[in-house]
């Protein structure tokens, strides 16, 4: 069987579309579980006193973030160059942007707020690249 460039270049496409897809559904998975976490951090910790050494974790926050980045600069990045729209990625920069300060101010409810919206963002910014930013 005679395999041809443009064939193989089908293929290969195909290929990173399906994981750039797999990437934005991670990615919106990622954000509602930082929310979900967020949401119920609050509630154990500030209203049953429980899981405050765990849930308020620096390292949780952190990696969390880093795992955000990781997944939005790939994910939104091959979104920018499959359908030539930026604004995934900026909403998602700013989401990013918004989480990171989240990290930097510490507990309380700056932190709560700005991962909340920061998480929407980042959200919605993979919901739009998997639509091709319509």
């Amino acid at each position: 069987m005679y395999v041809t460039t443009s064939h193989t270049w089908a293929v290969m496409r195909t290929a990173i579309i399906a994981i750039r897809n797999r990437l934005d559904r991670a990615g919106i998975v990622l954000s509602g579980l930082c929310a979900v976490h967020c949401v119920l951090g609050v509630f154990f910790v500030g209203f049953l006193g429980l899981g405050g050494e765990v849930l308020l974790a620096p390292e949780v926050h952190r990696i969390g973030l880093v795992l955000a980045l990781v997944v939005g600069v790939i994910s939104l990045g091959f979104g920018v160059m499959r359908h030539g729209r930026v604004a995934p990625l900026v909403i998602g920069g700013l989401g990013l942007a918004l989480m990171a300060a989240a990290v930097a101010v510490g507990h309380g409810l700056a932190e709560s707020i700005l991962t909340i919206f920061g998480v929407a963002l980042v959200a919605l910014a993979h919901i739009r690249n998997l639509h091709g930013a319509h």
